[in-house]
């Protein structure tokens, strides 16, 4: 079975299959796809993550189609009805919908109206009325005629609705309304009855609203779902229904049919594909663009978490954090370069207490005590006030000022992570803590929290919750390993997400560093309870020990290839560190001299790259905002402003913007560029610094357009 997935997979991605047949045999043997990116270069061909992720996808998918296409087969065969066609079909076909049609004359069946007309035993003059050529059906009807069938009228409707689930069950009649659904159906949308005051309001654009359903865009679909799960709208798929009946009827209706007959039949399709054969379509077309609707809005949800998590960590640097407040004052906590709190204290610098002088006096206080280099003030209710205050001291030391978005502080102040971390201290003390470490190092801070609850998604509670999952899960994982983890600092909840390790072990690793101290090699490893061969070749090298024992347990070089790098180092007659410090040294280095089967140009590569800097970090510096401090609320805007903000959410239809102000401004995603732009992502990412221009301003609404057209990119 593998290797025909294999086939498949290669065809459909355009992949050499010899490459994707070893991918899936890695993926079988338990390799996780950070660790086959990385790792086995040589046997993937270098496939990127990206592809070795879809791989893994579709080999899921076809072994799902395959259990579903077993137990087709099984529930044929016992009627007693496969034939070596239809087996051949179903082996063929890679399209669920196509098993699907196959086997629904097979189900087994409810207790329908077909169902209790064969139960009267009125099949047979289904098949009479069907074979068109009876020229009294109503004399053939009255032979039915019983003391359960009261008349020929009652026999002749058993036997339509008998024809009419026929019709339904045809896999050719299906074909054909489908793919008239595909290509002329339309998406409506009408507000429900009574519902189009102000407690529909959101859903205005959607009361009267009609598209295409080949090009109905996800978030649109997603927003029209979630209108009429809150009653307000009321959403369905429609084609031609007469269009469609009329086609169905000259399918089904012969040429040289008798008149009666041919009448009978014409209202069993009428009514079949009405009651039966329609419903059943269009919720399969719904929940085909629901899927689709899902996929789009989980990639985006997903690319925007990716991007969070790999925003731009402080070096080294000592932070004071402030979670801003009005009337309960503003929390602050200082914290050392690994994110430990040093101390904690309360301001109340804004209304309506205005203690200007004890803020200044305790955070000046503060930063000369602590050595603080930076300070993060939380992005929500107080956060410009705040942050204003702030910018007008005259600190002790420079220090850096940065808005650092509070999304799910909440959350992780009153979580068992939170509590674990911190018993003794409250949930303002561990939401400031939170806010501190997202500037320390987001990605560190971050997995803490649900990815769900950080404030970059659209319908993320819409869409299939386990399909979210999974993607984010992947996208979590995929950014812990692109980066590496200390193994010496990291939290239990970011080692979780190291390739191999899970939940479990990384809680045994954590308990084993608890006692016996920092890791000083990577082998130590095998001293934690439950660390195997297997896991530890699947995490060793996305695990960083600086300071250690051995140089390249500071590097992404896989403890697999250390006596490779020795043997090189030496063959250059110097240590591996020298050979660290030495780049002339190091790039020239004859690479093929050391090519074998198992390891090629690739990984002798990757280990030059690693051996240039130990102990990098791929993710870039910090960027920070200056909001105009001519701009406080939102009356303070006007047409053609001019101004700088920074990115803070992607969607479908286009990007917010912070710029200061309690209201995030949009910029749709037609003003993004003079260019044609498919996607936001293309021209910026989140936390991304740019500067726009006012187009609009709804004060009465909160709603703030922004265009980038035009904008000089500085």
């Amino acid at each position: 079975m593998l290797q025909e997935h294999a086939a498949i997979i290669s065809r459909e991605f355009n992949l050499m299959r010899k490459h994707v047949a070893a991918t899936l045999r890695l993926l079988d043997d338990g390799a996780t796809v950070p660790f086959i990116a990385r790792y086995r270069k040589e046997a993937t061909g270098s496939m990127n993550e990206t592809n070795i992720r879809n791989v893994q996808l579709r080999h899921d998918a076809l072994s799902e189609l395959d259990k579903r296409k077993e137990f087709v087969l099984d529930a044929i065969r016992a009627h007693d009805a496969l034939t070596p066609e239809l087996e051949q079909r179903i082996a063929e076909t890679l399209d669920p919908v196509v098993v699907e049609d196959i086997y629904m004359p097979f189900k087994p069946r409810r207790r329908t109206r077909a169902q209790a007309a064969r139960e009267l035993g009125l099949e047979p003059l289904a098949k009479i009325l069907m074979a068109q050529n009876s020229p009294d059906i109503s004399r053939s009807a009255a032979k039915f005629v019983n003391a359960d069938v009261a008349d020929t009228e009652a026999a002749l409707s058993g036997a339509r609705d008998i024809v009419a689930e026929w019709v339904t069950e045809s896999e050719k009649a299906r074909s054909i309304v489908r793919a008239r659904f595909n290509r002329n159906g339309r998406v409506v949308s009408r507000v429900a009855k009574g519902k189009d005051g102000e407690e529909g309001a959101n859903y205005r654009n959607y009361f009267d609203f009609s598209e295409p359903v080949r090009t109905c865009n996800s978030h649109r679909y997603l927003a029209m779902r979630r209108g009429e799960a809150e009653g307000i709208l009321n959403v369905s798929v429609v084609i031609d229904d007469d269009e469609m009946i009329e086609r169905l009827t000259r399918m089904f209706v012969r040429s040289a049919a008798t008149p009666d007959c041919a009448a009978h039949v014409r209202m069993a399709v009428a009514d079949g594909y009405r009651r039966l054969m329609r419903p059943s379509i269009e919720n399969e077309i719904a929940s085909a663009l629901k899927e689709k609707s899902d996929a789009a809005a989980i990639s985006m949800f997903a690319d925007n978490v990716a991007q969070l998590l790999m925003a731009s960590p402080l070096d080294n640097k000592r932070v004071m954090a402030i979670d801003p407040g009005f009337r309960t004052g503003c929390k602050v906590v200082c914290l050392d370069a690994q994110g430990n709190l040093l101390a904690s204290d309360v301001i109340y610098p804004c209304p309506p207490a205005n203690d200007f002088y004890g803020a200044s006096e305790t955070l000046c206080r503060m930063v000369d005590r602590y050595a603080i280099d930076a300070i993060a003030i939380g992005n929500g209710t107080a956060g410009r006030e705040t942050e204003r205050f702030v910018s007008s001291l005259q600190l002790p030391r420079k220090v850096q000022i940065c808005m650092v978005s509070e999304q799910g502080a909440s959350i992780y102040s009153a979580s068992e992570a939170a509590i674990e971390e911190f018993p003794d201290q409250d949930v303002t003390v561990r939401g400031a803590v939170s806010i501190g470490r997202r500037l320390i190092d987001p990605l560190a801070e971050l997995v803490k929290i649900d990815p769900k609850s950080i404030g970059v998604g659209q319908y993320q509670h819409d869409v299939n919750q386990q399909h979210l999952k999974d993607a984010l899960d992947y996208t979590v994982q995929s950014c812990v390993n692109n980066v590496g983890v200390n193994l010496n600092t990291a939290s239990r909840q970011l080692l979780g997400y190291v390739s191999g390790i899970g939940p479990q072990l990384a809680a045994n690793i954590v308990s084993y560093r608890r006692e016996h101290g920092d890791f000083k090699t990577r082998t130590d490893l095998f001293n934690v309870p439950r660390m195997g061969e297997k896991t530890f070749q699947q995490c060793a090298g996305f695990l960083r020990i600086p300071r250690g024992e051995n140089l390249l347990d500071n590097t992404g070089i896989h403890p697999e290839s250390y006596e490779l790098v020795e043997r090189i180092a030496a063959d250059r007659g110097v240590d591996v560190e020298r050979l660290t410090r030495d780049k002339h040294l190091l790039h020239s280095i004859e690479l093929d001299a050391y090519v074998t089967k198992k390891t090629g140009l690739p990984t002798l590569t990757d280990i030059i790259i690693e051996l240039e800097k130990p102990g990098r970090d791929p993710r870039d510096r910090v960027e920070e905002t200056t909001y105009d401090e001519g701009v406080r609320t939102i009356d303070d805007l006007h047409l053609g402003m001019e101004l700088t903000g920074k990115v803070n959410n992607i969607t479908a239809f286009g990007v917010f913007v912070d710029i200061g102000l309690k209201e995030n401004g949009l910029i749709h995603i037609s003003q993004l560029s003079d260019d044609y732009v498919s996607s936001a992502h293309e021209v910026v990412r989140i936390g991304q610094i740019v500067h726009v221009r006012v187009m609009d301003v709804d004060v009465a609404r909160g709603r703030i357009a922004l265009t980038m057209k035009g904008i000089s990119r500085k």
